[in-house]
């Protein structure tokens, strides 16, 4: 499919039927399967057959959405996950043991950097958070001899800052080490990050690429291109036998294509089982049908809706890569030429008093913890998600009191941008009165 362009790939990629075979992709809603003999069987756990013998590790359904996403990213192969949580761990841990250590991004989402800053800490493996503005001189300070990867995310949630992702994979190359971006709010429709020199690409599939609210999952694509036995002393865990799966070395069997993802599915799906079921899958497929027809319309609408913020007499500021004036429009205009997504932030004049009468007399637009879906939504971190924290210590991490983030979704901008105007104004209104 690598030839057709990328509507067609969201359309028909991952899944070719036979003759007579279901048109659309079959939902295999089947813990196990069944066998002729034992030998059959055996080469299966063996590695030495293809096929299935329990969905904890695969399932027909499953492979058939994931290779339609490594396709989308250009990769060489890729996994589906029970979220987009499990996905980066799984990217990291597959990777990384107790006492490695991980160059990461400090500007990503705060489920992944409470994922790797505390839980995954506990397990040992340590993080140093660095500026997503670092020079290459700083990115290679933050390096120890035991530095496993480099993580960022194409357009972080919620600060919607565009990663360089070809600056930190020079960096992470000259160390020897992958680069893993997390692709979810750009999706491959916008933005392909194994394109500019990233290893591995993950995804929480339940924003755009589900696209409707109702399928959580993750996904995982591996370029194919890193050589794992070129700095075999740093990733024992794929170039040495794995006495747990018979002894397998998966970068002498499986080669650079496959040698991370089977790795991935083998050992970490097969004891750690966040399998994303078939049913979820099959409603992920959906979404990826429409995503090259949709995502330019959440783009659109989040374009006018932060040009409409800019222009307001009650917004403080407006946070959009691709409007001219941001800190990161350069960057969007090389990585994210045709629209970044539709997830615009903006700080409401007024504080946090402001912030929670504007999110209060929205009509149209709900007030959700989701993001990135057909139906407009908006958050206020501090009344919400944040909520534990104090007005300073908003202020110290970037998570202002008066800030809200709002994912425009597909509706009209003009009725977007009235039901804004409306709240925007008893927003006002509510304040002047108090005073």
């Amino acid at each position: 499919m690598q030839k057709y362009g990328k509507g067609t790939q969201a359309v028909q990629g991952g899944y070719r039927p036979e003759n007579a075979q279901p048109r659309q992709v079959p939902i295999v809603q089947s813990t196990t399967f069944k066998f002729d003999n034992s030998e059959f069987m055996g080469k299966l756990f063996d590695l030495e057959q293809s096929g299935y013998f329990y969905t904890r590790l695969a399932n027909p359904t499953n492979d058939a959405v994931a290779n339609k996403i490594a396709v989308l990213e250009n990769g060489a192969a890729a996994m589906l996950t029970s979220s987009g949580q499990a996905a980066n761990f799984f990217a990291i841990f597959n990777i990384a043991n107790a006492g490695d250590h991980i160059v990461a991004s400090n500007s990503i989402y705060g489920g992944t950097f409470n994922l790797f800053g505390v839980t995954m800490k506990k397990m040992g493996i340590d993080f140093t958070f660095i500026d997503v503005n670092a020079t290459e001189e700083e990115i290679q300070a933050a390096f120890r001899p035991n530095t496993k990867a480099v993580f960022g995310e194409t357009i972080a949630n919620p600060g919607l800052s565009v990663f360089d992702i070809e600056k930190f994979a020079k960096v992470a190359h000259a160390n020897g080490v992958p680069l893993i971006v997390d692709n979810t709010f750009a999706t491959p429709i916008n933005c392909r990050p194994l394109d500019w020199g990233a290893d591995i690409v993950t995804h929480s599939t339940t924003k755009y690429i589900d696209g409707h609210g109702v399928s959580v999952g993750g996904a995982i694509v591996d370029a194919g291109r890193f050589d794992w036995m070129a700095h075999a002393d740093k990733f024992p865990g794929l170039t040495t036998p794995d006495e747990s799966y018979h002894g397998v070395t998966y970068a002498e069997k499986f080669g650079l294509e496959g040698a991370f993802i089977t790795k991935c599915t083998a050992q970490l799906m097969r004891d750690f089982g966040c399998i994303q079921s078939p049913q979820n899958a099959f409603y992920i497929n959906l979404g990826l049908e429409s995503l090259h027809v949709r995502m330019p319309r959440h783009c659109e609408n989040g374009l006018q809706v932060a040009k409409f913020l800019l222009q307001h007499p009650a917004v403080e500021s407006v946070r959009y890569p691709n409007l001219q004036g941001d800190p990161y429009y350069e960057l969007a205009q090389k990585y994210l030429p045709n629209g970044s997504c539709g997830v615009v932030s903006f700080r409401i004049q007024g504080g946090r008093e402001a912030a929670e009468i504007f999110m209060n007399s929205l009509n149209l637009i709900a007030i959700e913890t989701h993001v990135a879906d057909a139906r407009s939504c908006c958050l206020h971190p501090a009344s919400t998600t944040h909520r534990q924290l104090s007005d300073a210590e908003l202020n110290a991490a970037g998570i202002y009191p008066n800030l809200i983030r709002l994912s425009c979704g597909l509706e009209d901008a003009k009725d977007l941008m009235d039901d804004i105007q409306q709240a925007l104004d008893a927003a006002l209104s509510g304040i002047n009165h108090a005073y």
